[in-house]
Parts: C-alpha cells; structure tokens; sequence
C-alpha cells in the first residue's frame, strides 16, 4: 500500500466454501456489515460458486456432524425454531441492502457451469483473481469463508 493508498469502509468475502453452515455465515457477516454502513463484496469460487445455481443456495452439506443428511435436517429444524431466516431471504435483504456478488470465471471454466445456471439477478459481475484483488486491495475486512 502506497502512502496515499486509504482504506475504505469495505469488506470483501472469499465464499469457497459450499457448505450451508458457512454459506449462512458468509451471508449473515455480509449482511451486518452493510448494516453497519459498510459496502461488502463477496467473491464466489469453486464449491461456494456451486450456490449461486438456480435451485442450489439451500442445497449444500453441513461442514460438519453431516451424517448423510441427517444432521443438516436437524440443524434446519432448530434453525426454523430459532425464526433464522432462510438463505434465499438473507441473500436478498444482501442485494436488497447493496451488496456485491462477484462469480469467479475460472471455476466457471474448471466446473462447466455455464452462466445461464447461475443465479444471474444476483451476480453483479463475472471475472477472476484480478478482479477479487481489486475489490479486496483497499478494504478494511477480508474473509476467506
């Protein structure tokens, strides 16, 4: 960073993970800080990429206590308990609030998934790791999730 470089109120999130824990997380982080007044960019790449498919935002595995599928149906259940929104809610009060999706194109390319699978009036742009660093060179906050 050069002496006349500044950071911004920014946070950018690497979302690589398709895990629906960390796909709940990556979403309620982002959604606080715009709340907060901050501007917040999220970057999907590879499994995390996977979500932003029609149909596919709830459809990831748990990280963990998986246990072929049972653990993700209790964790929903207490979830639901717990009036937590759903993932297809929190990702629109994200756009709703400003938020930035960018899809990584290269895993596009490597995964085959082609961008009319996608999620397309969530994503506001299409590129590769250049396009990540300059979203993340003057942030305050960065995440790998």
């Amino acid at each position: 960073m050069t002496d006349t470089a500044e950071t911004t109120d920014k946070a950018v999130i690497i979302v690589h993970s398709g895990d629906l824990d960390k796909i709940y997380s990556a979403l309620i982080v982002g959604n606080g800080a715009l709340a907060m007044g901050m501007d917040v960019s999220m970057y999907f790449t590879f499994w995390g990429l996977q979500r932003l498919k029609k149909g596919g935002l709830e459809k990831g595995p748990l990280s963990k206590m998986h246990m072929l599928g049972l653990g993700k149906w209790m964790i929903n259940k207490r979830m639901k308990a717990a009036n937590v929104a759903s993932l297809e809610k929190l990702m629109n009060d994200y756009k709703e609030l400003g938020g930035k999706i960018l899809a990584c194109e290269m895993t596009m390319e490597i995964m085959g998934v082609k961008a009319e699978e996608l999620r397309t009036e969530w994503i506001d742009e299409y590129g590769a790791v250049g396009t990540y660093v300059n979203e993340a060179r003057d942030a305050k906050i960065t995440l790998f999730i």
